[in-house]
């Protein structure tokens, strides 16, 4: 059995998603714990509904100590996900969990990646800028925001009427349906 840990910051409709591709397949996959830092995120919801443990976390817990890691480990988490998280990862955790950490971003880096670019944030820019297309990345963390080797890009098109709005429900398609599978095909290889 492989055990994964989601990392969210919101809504947690991606966490939603991972947790229930992987509990339909039965496929020797289970999403073990969903962590957030924030205690009014809705993912907590999700995670209530999907029958997953929660952990809340602050600043310290994250950056001052080894308590996530700790709990990671108590876990035997093989696989950290990030999904609509937003705080760079600390150097311990990314040290126990080398190459065992993916993160999704919402553009085709290294476009509009980088502290600030998450959300509608990249959306507004993709079309402030008029790009005809954008997409997903789905990569490996390392020390710096979007960084890591990529493992998967996703594409679509941008047309000249899309709203950030449009854009961002292109984007949740193209997460919904690649970033599970991505997950699935990089386990198998871990």
């Amino acid at each position: 059995m492989k055990r994964l840990a989601i990392f969210a910051s919101g809504s947690g409709s991606n966490a939603e998603q991972i947790t229930k591709y992987f509990h339909n397949k039965q496929s020797g996959v289970s999403v073990e714990l969903i962590l957030t830092n924030k205690s009014n995120a809705f993912v907590l919801e999700r995670a209530k509904k999907l029958g997953v443990e929660t952990k809340v976390f602050d600043r310290d817990a994250f950056y001052h100590s080894d308590k996530i890691v700790d709990l990671l480990k108590s876990k035997d988490i093989d696989l950290v996900v990030l999904a609509g998280f937003l705080w760079l990862v600390p150097k311990n955790l990314i040290a126990e969990f080398p190459d065992r950490i993916i993160n999704i971003h919402p553009a085709l880096l290294p476009k509009y990646g980088g502290k600030g670019m998450y959300g509608h944030h990249v959306h507004e820019a993709v079309v402030a800028n008029s790009e005809k297309e954008t997409g997903i990345t789905i990569h490996l963390v390392d020390e710096v925001y979007d960084n890591g080797d990529i493992l998967r890009q996703e594409k679509c098109e941008v047309s000249d009427a899309d709203t950030p709005d449009q854009v961002a429900e292109k984007i949740h398609e193209l997460e919904y349906e690649h970033f599970p599978k991505t997950i699935e095909e990089y386990l198998s290889k871990i």
